[in-house]
């Protein structure tokens, strides 16, 4: 007899032969204590099984804490750094809130505005403090998500997780005017003229953003064997993309000498990170790094601080530059897979581009 993890899913196997006959079921659990107790008291002949041989396999009841342990091992693994730790975030504070031995399939739409208005009170979640519909939103995202992936999911004798979603066409409270700010050419000028102040990394990192239009994670993670400098092309992958979307892109004359830069302060070789961390060559520039240099650059170049101006400011600005380009293009340019998100909230229009609109309309004269 022995029992083993199923590299699959995770959850602990029990194995025994009958009459020469190997038998395995899942004991529907990741613990080890538990497992083994079980294996004792099958080798001690304290469980009963049936006639065939087979153990009673009544399916233990799935919870919350199990669903939320399956998906963290089998997906979250898959997304981005940032995102897995917001996955563990949010699921230590679904798991606090509704009991992690609830039932998933009983929640339902007094769960969900229960959870709305304790939220948005900041009676739940890390920080304790009140929070708007963008935070909530992210929140219900990941525990529809969640369920989803459940309601599209059996476990190894072919059985759903979840029947349905049961909060399937809820409605997640939305803000109504989002702060999304542009950043202007002058702002970008007046950061460009103080950046080496800053430091090298962080002028590499603000050609860049402004040249390609792509999230500042995406381009900490770069790495030398992703740069093609003979075909000025960069390669983003997939799993530094919030998309997951893998793609290449040519880039700007003025990308290719903030990368030479780079190449010329580092040691350039292919697995190394064409932003190392400071402290650790071997590592990319960090989040935070890459926050606090944003933060010392507006005060050097003496701009007025504004909400939420921030590096995604330059990848709204790459897509209301490019307004005048096909929306594919786009698209293929700054890494969007959706064309309705660079409409809805990237592009933002200039009162120039207003101003040319009106004058190339069509008149027909008397």
């Amino acid at each position: 007899m022995r029992v083993f993890p199923d590299p699959k899913t995770g959850l602990y196997q029990i194995e025994w032969r009958d009459n020469g006959r190997r038998l395995t079921r899942s004991l529907k659990h990741r613990d080890w204590a538990r497992a083994k107790r079980q294996a004792d008291e099958v080798a001690a002949g304290l469980t009963v099984h049936e006639p065939n041989g087979k153990a009673d396999s009544e399916p233990e009841p799935l919870t919350l804490e199990m669903l939320f342990d399956i998906y963290g091992e089998e997906v979250t693994p898959t997304k981005g750094e940032r995102t897995q730790q917001r996955d563990r975030v949010a699921t230590a504070m679904f798991l606090r809130f509704f009991s992690r031995d609830r039932d998933p399939a009983t929640l339902s739409q007094r769960d969900w505005d229960r959870f709305i208005r304790q939220r948005r009170a900041g009676r739940i979640g890390v920080s304790g403090k009140p929070v708007g519909n963008r935070t909530i939103e992210w929140d219900l995202t990941f525990l529809l998500a969640v369920l989803n992936w459940a309601e599209r999911s059996r476990d190894e004798r072919g059985r759903l997780l979840l029947d349905r979603n049961p909060l399937k066409g809820l409605r997640k409270p939305k803000e109504k005017n989002p702060t999304r700010v542009v950043l202007s050419e002058e702002e970008y000028q007046a950061l460009l003229r103080v950046s080496r102040q800053v430091g090298w990394r962080f002028h590499v990192a603000l050609v860049l953003a402004h040249e390609t239009g792509h999230r500042i994670g995406a381009i900490r993670k770069l790495r030398w064997a992703d740069v093609d400098f003979e075909g000025g092309v960069v390669r983003w992958r997939a799993k530094y993309e919030k998309t997951g979307y893998e793609h290449r892109t040519p880039v700007t004359t003025e990308a290719i000498a903030a990368l030479e830069e780079a190449r010329r302060m580092s040691n350039g070789t292919a697995d190394a990170p064409v932003l190392p961390a400071p402290r650790d060559p071997s590592r990319c520039l960090g989040h935070m790094s890459a926050h606090r240099m944003w933060n010392r650059a507006e005060t050097l170049a003496e701009l007025e601080p504004k909400h939420r101006r921030g590096w995604h400011s330059l990848r709204r600005k790459f897509a209301s530059d490019l307004m005048d380009q096909p929306l594919k293009v786009l698209c293929e340019l700054g890494g969007w897979k959706n064309a309705r998100t660079v409409l809805t909230c990237y592009q933002r229009p200039n009162e120039g581009q207003l101003r040319k609109a009106l004058e190339n309309r069509h008149r027909v004269r008397p």
